[in-house]
């Protein structure tokens, strides 16, 4: 009986479940750790802001599909890991020891930029806590004659946010502003030229302000838009900017508690993996998604590749526990990439290719709720 570990519920895992509870395996035991015992897919997650999916429509229930294949679920979280004594220490105490660990944990909002403001700061990931904060802070607003909430983050769920932010609040007070603040390389850096030029009408149309002041000839990098003064952020030209709530979507960290793990990390902290997704210290520890940096190519940290690498990292697992020969994970060179905006419309991305509408938002829910019911038990 070998002891297969998975740390964290996130998108790769859900399709280990899955063949587990196809595959039954008799000579794994297999254990799935997870502070919640619900995964919010995170590509509803701005169609539930605005209002179009109640919260149940948007979440996967791991225990149900971990019953279902016959694994143990625990309700906590990894605080340390001993890749030398393959043992992982759980928030409550506990320690768990594995022959193969597989880590699917995500990753933590960048937030040292924002910390000291003087405003309240609401971090999209956890993406449970963001959930719980939501509806309250979305309340206070709509009770507000005068509000100004930013958006810290110019990639695509910072886009995504600031957009369903703003159709959440569109019956609110005039006085009620929505303000997205962009990262260093601009909005929406790697996306093509259109898609950038259809989502900056579409902010201008839902009346979002976007932070694009300019220094030394380049953009504001989110390092130099904030510096704490009390109720607002001071940008680099000296402007005091007002503000009551700071959403950061601002790139993503990885856990300090990997840094005495032993495994093998890059100079940002993420576990170094191979095309197998195999650490390189210790072959015997797969990670996924956010936590996880490729060694020989460079893949974006988005829902795409977290969802396209469940397959195979399926495969891999029950291989590596009986010995077989393993598989490499190819990304797509181009990604297929539905913004939400707000209201039922939504814009493709894809390479040099782009376009809008209410039948892209339709492409996007049907897609998103077919991933939703292909890890729902009994669906």
């Amino acid at each position: 009986m070998r002891k297969l570990l998975l740390l964290g519920g996130g998108h790769a895992h859900l399709f280990v479940l899955r063949r587990l509870a196809e595959q039954p395996d008799a000579a794994l035991q297999v254990t799935l750790v997870s502070p919640s015992r619900c995964q919010i897919y995170s590509g509803m997650l701005p169609g539930w802001m605005a209002g179009h999916y109640q919260l149940e429509d948007c979440r996967v229930d791991l225990l149900a599909l971990a019953e279902a294949a016959g694994v143990h679920f625990i309700e906590s979280a990894a605080s340390s890991l001993d890749a030398g004594s393959r043992k992982a220490q759980l928030a409550d105490g506990r320690f768990l020891d594995y022959d193969l660990l597989s880590m699917d944990i995500g990753s933590e909002t960048h937030k040292q930029i924002l910390a000291g403001a003087g405003v309240q700061l609401i971090t999209i990931k956890p993406l449970a806590e963001f959930v719980d904060a939501w509806p309250p802070l979305l309340k206070q607003i709509r009770a507000c004659s005068d509000y100004h909430l930013l958006i810290a983050g110019g990639g695509a769920a910072g886009v995504e946010l600031a957009l369903s932010a703003r159709y959440a609040l569109r019956h609110a007070a005039k006085g009620v502003r929505v303000t997205l603040a962009n990262g260093s390389s601009g909005l929406l850096s790697g996306h093509a030229t259109g898609v950038r030029r259809r989502v900056s009408r579409i902010l201008a149309e839902a009346k979002i302000s976007v932070l694009t002041q300019s220094i030394s000839g380049g953009h504001i990098s989110n390092e130099q838009v904030v510096s704490g003064t009390q109720g607002g952020v001071l940008l680099e030209d000296g402007t005091r900017l007002p503000l009551d709530c700071v959403i950061a979507a601002t790139g993503a960290s990885a856990p300090k508690w990997l840094s005495g793990s032993g495994l093998q990390l890059n100079d940002a902290g993420f576990v170094l993996v191979d095309a197998c997704h195999r650490n390189l210290a210790h072959p015997e520890v797969f990670a996924t998604g956010d936590i996880c940096a490729r060694t020989d190519v460079e893949i974006s940290r988005s829902g795409v590749h977290a969802v396209r690498v469940g397959p195979v990292l399926a495969d891999n697992l029950l291989a590596a526990s009986r010995g077989e020969p393993l598989k490499a994970y190819q990304p797509q060179a181009r990604v297929l990439y539905l913004l939400a905006c707000g209201e039922r419309r939504a814009v493709a991305s894809w390479g040099g290719l782009s376009a809008e509408g209410a039948w892209v938002w339709r492409w996007k829910d049907r897609i998103d709720r077919s991933f939703i019911r292909r890890f729902t038990v009994n669906a």
